[in-house]
């Protein structure tokens, strides 16, 4: 018959894992567990936090000057 049924595909067995040994892109990063580097971690943490509200803060201050703003003023007038 030249014209008969196709080959059926088979299924993939479903479950377990599907990427068997790719990992996600991106930094890994284990907590420290020495003392002296869990406090070293803690002031970096709260240094960045401190520097990245500092740019926020002037990027709100410089942008809210005109009238047409897409970013909210800090003094809550809205």
């Amino acid at each position: 018959m030249a014209q008969g049924a196709g080959k059926l595909k088979s299924k993939a067995p479903s479950g377990g894992r599907k990427k068997g040994g790719l990992t996600k892109k991106g930094k890994r990063d284990a907590p420290p567990k020495k003392i002296q580097h869990v406090r070293e971690r803690a002031t970096q943490k709260k240094l960045s936090s401190t520097i990245n509200n500092s740019i926020e803060r002037q990027m709100v201050n410089a942008a809210s000057a005109g009238k047409l703003t897409i970013m909210r003023n800090k003094g809550g007038e809205e």
